[in-house]
């Protein structure tokens, strides 16, 4: 078996607030030593269970995130910006499995900092389908035949991913009690739980079937500015929809949606606003 990994940061153990996940704030080394524990627990249990090779892609940020000289020493890491790919980097039909590792709610849901890759997004739409980054990679993975078996995160997360993904195995490892504040657990129990979690999901893999796109995506971005929808619309192909802050692109398959999302997501942060 190889498993492919996929670990951001805001939906990892005990982190509350941003001053966790950005490198410029007091708490993110200490976000930075839980986010590599909490991917080594999940490691670990995978080699336990049989896999033999594990791929670990950084999935937050500039993606150099999490600390190699701390990681399981079996693991192989993904690491740096840019990746064409961003967080399904490499993700390929080679993997029986994804998981999806430290993930979060959507942008304009309840959630601890929940956002869709950048914080002026309001909805991303694969056709008529409001996705995050969660949904977003799933269908990447889908795009190959991978299922998604594990979403490990805070309570909202897992939601969006037992409501979009049937059968999958969820990790609750906080609750959300505001945007900026959760209910955790410590890091020994959690580690307990995702080792107990990895378990259930790799032996349940034959249960979860991979989340299919459909050919010919409309990805629509709704953005929370008009300046950005602007920018975001400076990519030869798109369109803004007339009295929104939407912007279309037609898509000849969910890779090329993907690749189109983190360019115009790149754009619309080039937005001033003053």
């Amino acid at each position: 078996m190889k498993l492919f990994l996929s670990v951001d940061m805001e939906g990892i153990t005990g982190l509350g607030d941003d001053t966790f996940v950005d490198s410029r704030k007091l708490n993110y080394e200490r976000g930075r030593r839980l986010m590599t524990d909490e991917a080594n627990h999940v490691i670990a249990e995978a080699f336990d269970q049989g896999c033999k090779d594990v791929i670990v892609n950084d999935s937050h940020s500039k993606m150099n995130n999490l600390m190699i000289e701390r990681l399981h020493p079996d693991a192989k890491l993904i690491t740096g910006d840019v990746k064409p790919f961003s967080m399904v980097q490499c993700l390929d039909d080679t993997y029986t499995g994804a998981m999806f590792i430290g993930y979060h709610a959507r942008a304009s849901m309840k959630g601890v900092m929940s956002h869709s890759m950048i914080f002026g997004v309001r909805h991303f739409y694969i056709n008529d389908i409001e996705v995050g980054e969660l949904g977003f990679n799933a269908y990447v993975a889908g795009y190959y035949e991978v299922p998604v078996l594990m979403v490990a995160g805070d309570d909202k997360a897992a939601l969006e991913a037992e409501q979009l993904i049937p059968n999958v195995t969820t990790a609750v490892v906080k609750e959300t009690i505001s945007r900026s504040s959760v209910l955790s657990l410590t890091p020994e129990q959690s580690g307990k739980l995702l080792k107990e979690k990895t378990a259930e999901a790799i032996k349940n893999r034959n249960s979860v079937q991979p989340l299919i796109p459909l050919d010919h995506p409309l990805l629509t971005i709704e953005f929370a500015n008009y300046g950005q929808a602007e920018w975001a619309a400076l990519m030869p192909g798109t369109e803004i929809i007339s009295g929104t802050t939407k912007v279309k692109f037609q898509a000849e398959n969910i890779l090329e949606a993907y690749k189109a999302m983190l360019v115009m997501t790149e754009l619309a942060m080039h937005t001033a606003f003053c």
